[in-house]
């Protein structure tokens, strides 16, 4: 445990942590190296309710809890069958999480992230995503390195059936596609492709500081801007229309359009508008009972 604590990026010793604990091993070895590192650790476990006995698994988090001398909480959220249901379903545990609360993704999951957003046509913000700090504080170890850690520690994590199921993208990805891709470069692409994602994050990070001199409303100032400033700009000013979340490329596109003068309005997801008036852009947020997407 200490070596791989030495890879962690725990803050200090006696902080007050609250830890995202579905029970897998991943988050097992979040909890255990949170409090190794001298975290006040509440661990969380959220039942989303899709599968039958998935209540019990918090009994796995209580225990491993009381064990390390952690406190805990048990919370229940409500998913119903549709489409989107990962995004849902992360969006349901995220509305009884807080903020800063850590999870367990480590190496792994960041290099599926950059193929899973590459897939999704993402930029470079979107494939540097899973940024290492205190919100993602295992994110240097490996998966295989959280199993060892858990059978180290005697613990049972709890298989999740949910991540074998290829209707999801990202275990297709986990499961198929990373695995032949590591077969044609003939070399693990874990490290690479998590490489790559801090790389971009950097670049990401730099032309966003470079666009808060530009002013997303002034339909001149970002048409006269560097494109990749213009669109930074606007990816920052238009996040409250996507919930928190950067808006997608061709989004972006339509309101650089806008600014043109190509057009002289255009719809964002969930009912969100843009117009442009006198040369100003003006984000309009969804009319109570109007368009919903």
């Amino acid at each position: 445990m200490a070596v791989l604590a030495r890879r962690c990026a725990f803050p200090a010793p006696g902080t007050e942590v609250t830890a995202a604990v579905s029970g897998g091993a991943d988050s097992l070895a979040l909890l255990v190296l949170a409090v190794g590192a001298g975290c006040q650790v509440t661990a969380v476990h959220v039942d989303h309710a899709l599968r039958p006995g998935s209540a019990e698994e918090a009994d796995v988090v209580a225990a491993a809890a009381g064990r390390y001398g952690a406190r805990f909480r048990a919370e229940r959220v409500e998913v119903g069958p549709g489409p989107n249901l990962e995004a849902r379903a992360r969006a349901a545990r995220w509305s009884v999480l807080p903020a800063d609360a850590c999870t367990g993704h480590t190496l792994d999951d960041r290099a599926e992230t950059v193929l899973v957003n590459l897939l999704r046509g993402a930029g470079s913000t979107g494939l540097g995503a899973l940024r290492p700090g205190p919100r993602h504080p295992i994110l240097a170890l490996r998966r295989a390195e959280t199993h060892a850690l858990c059978a180290a520690e005697g613990l049972t994590p709890v298989a999740d059936p949910s991540n074998d199921d290829p209707r999801f993208v990202r275990n297709r990805v986990r499961h198929e596609v990373l695995p032949l891709l590591a077969a044609v470069a003939g070399r693990d692409l874990v490290p690479v492709l998590a490489r790559q994602a801090g790389l971009l994050a950097d670049d990401a990070d730099l032309i966003d500081t470079l666009a808060a001199a530009v002013d997303p409303t002034d339909a001149a100032a970002l048409s006269a801007a560097p494109v990749a400033l213009a669109r930074a700009a606007l990816r920052i000013w238009l996040r409250p229309a996507g919930g928190g979340h950067p808006p997608s490329t061709a989004a972006v596109e339509r309101v650089l359009a806008v600014a043109a003068g190509t057009h002289v309005a255009t719809e964002l997801a969930g009912g969100w508008r843009v117009h442009r008036s006198a040369q100003r852009l003006h984000l309009e947020p969804p009319s109570p009972g109007g368009r919903q997407p």
